[in-house]
């Protein structure tokens, strides 16, 4: 359990969720952005796109400082 989320609620999250940003550009795989909720609480997951797998990056709850709201990003001042 990473920032306290099991690895079950991600799973959950992440199939029921929406892809709010693609990284088509990245290395070594293609990555998405993904909106999810667990409990009722907003997450965000950075997926790997590759061939054979999906890796999970990171997962995080999105904060006031860098989102407007759950979809939409801040622009950097």
């Amino acid at each position: 359990m990473i920032r306290n989320i099991s690895t079950d609620d991600l799973f959950s999250a992440i199939r029921a969720g929406e892809i709010i940003e693609s990284y088509l550009d990245d290395k070594p795989c293609p990555s998405v952005l993904m909106l999810g909720f667990i409990r009722d609480h907003a997450y965000h997951g950075v997926l790997g796109i590759c061939d054979d797998h999906l890796r999970v990056i990171t997962a995080y709850m999105p904060d006031d400082e860098h989102w407007i709201d759950t979809r939409t990003r801040r622009e950097n001042k």
